[in-house]
């Protein structure tokens, strides 16, 4: 069946110093996977925390379901990702460091199943942003000029 992505986080790797990525289940009620499949989901201003001994995704906005009327769910409701116990563990360890978070960078559904891809991640400086953009630019000159055989 293959990978069908739904969305995307696209600032993250502007924001953030992506250090790690983990692919996580995440627990939904029947309306929201229905509501993923049509791609109505939002991972901006979403994050993870380990509460518990258990990771959960705060802020995550998936749109209701038109057609679901027997229930009325949360869009932004916090959901449990599944991760082993073993991964739980070293994420509880990275993330009691200074300046580490955990940031869904994806949604997507692989073989029928939801998953989210979570990141730790350390977040950038301004000055950090800059850099980064700097290299971008001077990449995508080189590119160019490769591709236009001035080299």
């Amino acid at each position: 069946m293959g990978i069908k992505i739904v969305c995307q986080n696209r600032k993250a790797s502007h924001e953030y110093f992506i250090d790690e990525r983990f692919e996580t289940g995440i627990v939904l009620k029947g309306p929201e996977v229905k509501s993923l499949r049509e791609g109505r989901a939002n991972l901006s201003d979403s994050y993870a925390k380990v509460t518990n001994g258990e990771v959960f995704l705060h802020n995550m906005h998936i749109s209701p379901y038109p057609f679901a009327s027997y229930v009325s769910l949360e869009p932004r409701r916090m959901r449990k990702l599944l991760l082993n116990s073993k991964e739980i563990k070293r994420l509880i360890g990275k993330t009691e460091e200074k300046g580490f978070t955990l940031i869904p960078t994806k949604v997507y559904f692989k073989n029928g199943w939801a998953k989210v891809e979570i990141a730790l991640a350390k977040g950038k400086r301004k000055y950090d942003k800059r850099q980064s953009l700097k290299e971008k630019e001077m990449k995508r000159e080189i590119e160019q000029a490769k591709k236009s055989g001035g080299y």
